[in-house]
């Protein structure tokens, strides 16, 4: 049993909601730890695939017009012995897989974070899966450059399941 009552094959399924293809609705700062309030807002198609032997899952990110020829990709890893997953972020124009947040679920809600850099100084980075139904989820992106005492919302997704 892990530390939240789940067998390590319950939480190694803890993304098989995930599977399949979503319509997102994306609200993202415009501008990263710099006082900004403007958001822009854009949608975007997402589409996830299990890796081979229940390892952990992949998705590729594709907006609609938001940055024409932008692709993003997520890569997520269960650790069976740790029991936690690990979720890297490459995109086509940064082209350099980004550090992982690392964590798991308790009571429906998944928490990961990682240290990271932007613009050249230490953050911590933290996602945030919710309300996560067979037909929709919520993904948030924070930044903290306090290790975690403060933190700046910079990117929400709304998601719904698209039909197959």
């Amino acid at each position: 049993m892990t530390e939240r009552g789940t067998t390590v094959k319950d939480a190694a399924r803890d993304f098989d909601f995930w599977m399949g293809k979503w319509r997102v609705e994306n609200k993202r700062l415009m501008k990263r730890l710099a006082g900004c309030t403007e958001w822009e807002e854009f949608t975007a198609t997402c589409r996830a695939w299990p890796l081979p032997g229940g390892i952990g899952n992949y998705d590729e990110f594709v907006p609609d017009t938001w940055r024409p020829g932008f692709v993003g990709m997520s890569l997520r890893i269960f650790n069976p012995d740790t029991k936690l997953w690990s979720i890297y972020w490459v995109d086509n124009k940064v082209g350099i897989l980004q550090p992982p947040v690392v964590g798991g679920f308790e009571n429906g809600i998944g928490i990961f974070e990682g240290p990271d850099e932007f613009d050249g100084k230490p953050i911590v980075v933290r996602f945030t899966w919710s309300g996560i139904s067979a037909k929709s989820a919520c993904w948030e992106q924070v930044f903290s450059v306090d290790e975690g005492k403060t933190w700046e919302t910079n990117w929400v997704m709304m998601i719904s399941r698209m039909p197959e």
